[in-house]
């Protein structure tokens, strides 16, 4: 089985993955790696645990699901493979935090893995996806596991920022604790919302980093 969650996330989601639903849908997802290609590749599929334990956690960053290209999907919430085009979404992304930090940054990869090293949580709210058919798992109870860990982390955690980006996003809202932890919402950072002015100006970057300042914590290095 493909079932790799890094041991740190082990305690807190054990009675989670202990449950029927989602036996069966790990089930459900083996059959559908065998019959269509699915991304992303099924080691990777639980990488946002793998790449930030835990104990690290600083931010979560919720996408909707894998992109569906070939080699696009790396099991982080809009980050792909080095050798792949950045994305319109995560091309925004980076404009954003040139504007935000005056920094002039021309990034030559769309792989956020230095973000989740740095206790970035990029997790999507499903895990998987059919080849170049986008929310083709979104009937698999993904999200019924995926809000699990968000309000599971909520609870245990403090002082955590959610970056929370477009309306599907903000509805997870609902599992998170305002008193504890700095939500921040806007526009997705997709060409569409972007260029409606939904996205462009929101100053989430260094917002994050001075509530972490603020806190004791290292700021991350966008």
């Amino acid at each position: 089985m493909f079932l790799k969650i890094e041991a740190s996330w082990q305690t807190h989601l054990q009675n989670e993955l202990e449950k029927d639903y989602f036996k069966a849908l790990l089930q459900n997802i083996e059959t559908e790696y065998t019959t269509y290609e699915c991304f992303p590749p099924k080691e990777l599929i639980f990488n946002a645990f793998k790449e930030c334990s835990f104990d690290d956690i600083k931010i979560v960053i919720l996408g909707q699901d894998p992109y569906h290209g070939t080699g696009e999907a790396n099991g982080l919430a809009f980050s792909v493979n080095d050798t792949v085009k950045i994305p319109p979404s995560l091309r925004n992304i980076y404009r954003e935090i040139n504007t935000d930090f005056d920094t002039i940054f021309e990034p030559n990869s769309g792989n956020l893995e230095r973000w989740a090293q740095q206790g970035v949580l990029l997790l999507n709210a499903t895990l998987t996806v059919r080849k170049d058919t986008p929310n083709s798992h979104k009937h698999l109870h993904w999200q019924q596991f995926t809000d699990k860990v968000i309000e599971i982390v909520s609870n245990e955690k403090e002082h955590l920022v959610f970056l929370l980006w477009g309306a599907f996003a903000q509805k997870k809202a609902k599992f998170i604790d305002e008193t504890k932890h700095l939500i921040l919402t806007s526009g997705h950072p997709s060409p569409m919302s972007a260029n409606q002015g939904k996205w462009f100006g929101n100053k989430h970057f260094s917002k994050t980093n001075a509530y972490l300042k603020s806190i004791g914590k290292q700021e991350i290095n966008w």
